[in-house]
């Protein structure tokens, strides 16, 4: 009687060690961290961490979106060229980008935006307005170097244009030209130009708005199940507060 039990309790054993293995996660079968690739050049903030890194504040919405989805993930900046060239391959797997041609055919986006980028032209109130990139013909203006503007740096460039371009190596730089009077005129992103102008004011300046281009949640189609988790991520969003991301620092 007593062989029989012990023959009894080694064979639930070993069913209970097969259970166990059966359902015990694998390598493969283990959640793909996801990598999130963003700009290492800014359109957001003139903000440093310790490590001399922009502080992307869309970093900072990503993390609640990927804990209340429950995906793994780590940040990681690129320059654009690499970013797109990585999204593309599906080295990495998410961002939050303009719908840029780039993206098609690799990658989803979210049908509704997460934030807008805004490019204004900053002005002395008694320099005349400007409301195209026509009303640049014959200005001095001021802007920093490394960005393109969505194509006004290029527009620019041309010489038939008779534009006077300084540039700036950082957005401080170009508003301290500005107050100095180099010229009359600061073509910048939204965010950083008003993060600059909080801490340094310069009186009798306005400016004009040139374009406000949304941002989505990208997801590359390689991912697991991305259709259903862009679907998910998308309801998850509309849960958070966005209004850091979509309102300049003092507009809010």
């Amino acid at each position: 009687m007593a062989r029989r039990s012990q023959s009894v309790i080694l064979a639930f054993g070993i069913l209970l060690m097969g259970a166990c293995l059966t359902f015990a996660p694998t390598p493969s079968s283990a959640q793909e961290e996801l990598e999130y690739a963003y700009p290492d050049i800014s359109v957001w903030t003139t903000q440093r961490d310790a490590n001399g890194k922009l502080k992307n504040p869309l970093v900072k919405l990503a993390d609640p979106l990927f804990k209340k989805a429950g995906i793994p993930w780590h940040p990681k900046d690129y320059p654009a060229r690499r970013l797109f060239d990585n999204l593309r391959k599906g080295y990495s797997k998410f961002s939050m980008l303009v719908n840029a041609p780039a993206l098609e055919g690799c990658c989803l986006l979210s049908k509704d935006p997460v934030a807008s980028v805004e490019i204004r032209m900053y002005r002395r109130k008694s320099a005349p307005a400007i409301s195209g990139r026509e009303d640049f013909n014959g200005k001095e203006i001021i802007s920093i170097h490394g960005y393109s503007y969505a194509g006004l740096a290029k527009y620019m460039k041309v010489k038939e244009n008779n534009v006077t371009n300084y540039a700036a190596p950082d957005h401080h730089a170009a508003f301290h030209m500005l107050k100095a009077r180099r010229a009359d005129y600061v073509l910048d992103y939204a965010f950083p130009a008003e993060e600059v102008i909080m801490n340094n004011p310069i009186p009798d300046i306005t400016f004009d708005s040139l374009s406000q281009t949304n941002v989505y949640l990208v997801l590359n189609k390689q991912y697991p199940d991305a259709e259903a988790t862009m679907a998910r991520l998308e309801e998850i969003v509309k849960t958070l507060d966005r209004s850091e991301f979509l309102n300049p620092p003092g507009e809010k």
